[in-house]
């Protein structure tokens, strides 16, 4: 029998690993894993979040160096408490730097949500999501 599948992991190709990992830290999330070069990771709740340069990652990949950098091919997602922190994150990115994508509004699914993209590009949505109230460690529950 494999092993159960889940997400443990995302990593995102970064033109400035300095750049990107100072943006995160500003953001709010924990670095971790010092020792290693070349690459930052961040506790982000279950999941950990990794920086990596985007030449780096294409090549361990096998790829073309610039393959992965069109904006929407992925979002990356989280949920806050309650509507005004939506608008709260929303604005601290924005004061680091990050280009205010779509301002946050009512989302056609009942929620109100608003997205960012990071100096790298990758979209970073902001949402609440009243279906999904948030646990003890501010993770999201889904409903059965």
């Amino acid at each position: 029998m494999p092993p159960a599948f889940a997400l443990h992991l995302v990593t995102l190709g970064v033109a400035d690993l300095a750049r990107a990992t100072a943006f995160y830290a500003a953001m709010g999330l924990e670095r971790r894993e010092h020792a290693t070069t070349g690459v930052s990771f961040f506790q982000a709740g279950g999941v950990a979040l990794s920086l990596f340069p985007r030449a780096a990652l294409a090549a361990d990949a096998g790829l073309d160096a610039e393959a992965g950098t069109g904006r929407a091919a992925a979002t990356l997602a989280f949920n806050v408490p309650d509507e005004a922190s939506v608008d709260a994150a929303l604005a601290h990115a924005a004061r680091l730097g990050a280009e205010i994508v779509k301002p946050a509004q009512r989302a056609f699914w009942g929620g109100y949500s608003g997205y960012f993209a990071d100096p790298d590009g990758h979209l970073w949505e902001v949402a609440h999501n009243p279906f999904w109230p948030l646990d003890a460690d501010g993770r999201p529950t889904l409903p059965d």
